[in-house]
This record gives C-alpha cells, structure tokens and sequence, in this order.
C-alpha cells in the first residue's frame, strides 16, 4: 500500500481490507495476526490513541478517516507521505469498519516485538503481573492505570487476553505501545520478580492495604481476573496477600479499580 491521500468510494476497495469487521473478533485474530513476513497488526482507534501511536514511533501502515476530519489527520506529526491515508464519509466508514465510529479515525500499525521477561523485570521496581484478565477492557484499564500511577513495566500472562486487540489498545488509550510489557507464564514471572516485594492482591482474606507500607521500595503487585481470582499456586508464591476493606455487603472491586488502589498506595506516589 502506497502513501498518499486516497478517496474511498466501495467498502469492498482492497485497500481498506486491514480495516474490515473490527467487531468481528476471529476475523480480526487472522487479519492481525503474526505471519512469517510480518510482525503482526494492530488498530489503533481515536485521536488520542493514534497520537501516542504516532510519538512512541510505531510503524503506522494506514490511516482511515472521516472525510471532514482529513486535515486534522495529515496536519498530525507523525503521519509522513509513506503512511496511506485513506477517506471515507461517515456511512461508507460505518460500513467498512462494522459500527459507527464517532471517533472517526482508525489506524491499523505494525505490532512492536516485545522485550524478553528479563529485561521488562531488570529494569522495573514497580511492577504489575497481570494472571487470568481475559476481559479486553479490563486488561486495557489496567495498563491505562499502570501508566497513570507509576508501574514501570507489566507482565501479562498467556491465560490473560491479547494486549494488542483494538479494545485493550483503546481502553489503554494507548499506553500499550509506551509502557514495558511482555508476555509470559505467571511461574515464570514470580521467579523473575525474586528480589521485589511480591504482593498478592485479593479478597479472599491476608492484610488489609493501608497496613503495607508504600515505602518506595521494590514491588511487585500480581492482580487476577474477577471471580476466579488468583491461582493458588500464585497467592503462594507472594510474599504478602493484601486485600482492599469494602462496605458490607459488597465482595470485590473490578480489577483495574483495585489495582488502580494499590499501584497508588504502594508504588510511593511516584510520578509525583
């Protein structure tokens, strides 16, 4: 696909194919996925998202825009002569994409080879480990959360969903493409948190998290999916199980509310 400002005019033009059926999640799996001439893609949908997209460098491959939107769009920096950028009126973009898309602009980028276990842990004192959250938006607020209070770097297990589909790339509002993160079993993860102050985070009973000191010291907070929560074998491995005291009546928090709660409290205010 050649750069440039295309129209488009038939939702069945071959170069707005990476953009089909957004909704349609094992269509979207095989148009995205890696293959062994490419890193695999992903879609960057909203002005903020493709913004970060665009600063952090990613390797942009087209561009599809509301038509009375183009110039905000070739105005942004970033978006150089070798990125296509394709225009549509509102009815053709719905059709195109599978729903209205208010925001009006969606990218579809080259996915980043991801840093090993080592390096994403060596070089992170406040970590988030991240086992079983297969809710895409969940996942997207956790990393969203992790950027705002402080992690400096995210270990997302394979039971967890894609960090790279369009609604964790969205809910994340982008921040998948700037923090560290990698993949990796959550066995694998713990043993290579050795060192930190490993803090299990559950309501299943252990300390309550205004009691655990939020010293600045290395940590790392391992989080679970609701309603199966952590797996044994992690709440072992912790160091600590914290649990967040809640009104009577009420059991536990989405999971990217309690982890917002405690990256703030013992991540020691660091982006302060």
């Amino acid at each position: 696909m050649t750069g440039g400002v295309t129209r488009i005019e038939d939702p069945d033009d071959p170069r707005v194919a990476e953009f089909r059926r957004l909704n349609d999640g094992a269509f979207r799996r095989q148009v995205e996925a890696p293959g062994p001439f490419s890193p695999g893609l992903f879609v960057a949908e909203g002005w903020l998202v493709l913004e970060r997209v665009l600063a952090a460098r990613c390797t942009v491959r087209a561009v599809l825009v509301l038509d009375s939107r183009t110039q905000r769009l070739t105005e942004m920096p970033g978006i150089g002569p070798d990125v296509a950028v394709l225009v549509a009126d509102a009815a053709l973009l719905a059709a195109i994409v599978g729903f209205e898309m208010h925001r009006g602009v969606v990218a579809v980028a080259e996915r980043r080879r991801l840093p090993d276990l080592g390096s994403v842990v060596g070089r992170s004192d406040r970590l988030l480990i991240v086992e079983g959250v297969s809710d895409t938006e969940n996942l997207g607020a956790l990393f969203r959360n992790a950027a705002g209070l402080g992690a400096t770097g995210m270990v997302v297990d394979p039971t967890s969903a894609d960090p790279w589909s369009r609604r964790v790339v969205r809910t994340s509002m982008g921040h998948v493409v700037g923090l560290p993160w990698c993949r990796a079993p959550i066995d694998a993860a713990l043993a290579a948190a050795s060192g930190r102050r490993v803090i299990a985070l559950t309501p299943g009973g252990g300390t309550e998290l205004g009691e655990v000191a939020g010293d600045g010291a290395p940590v790392a907070l391992v989080v679970g999916a609701e309603g199966p929560g952590l797996t044994i074998d992690a709440l072992d491995a912790a160091d600590l199980r914290v649990r967040i005291d809640m009104a009577r009546g009420v059991d536990s928090l989405n999971v990217a509310t309690a982890a917002a709660l405690a990256m703030w409290h013992l991540f020691g205010r660091a982006y302060s």
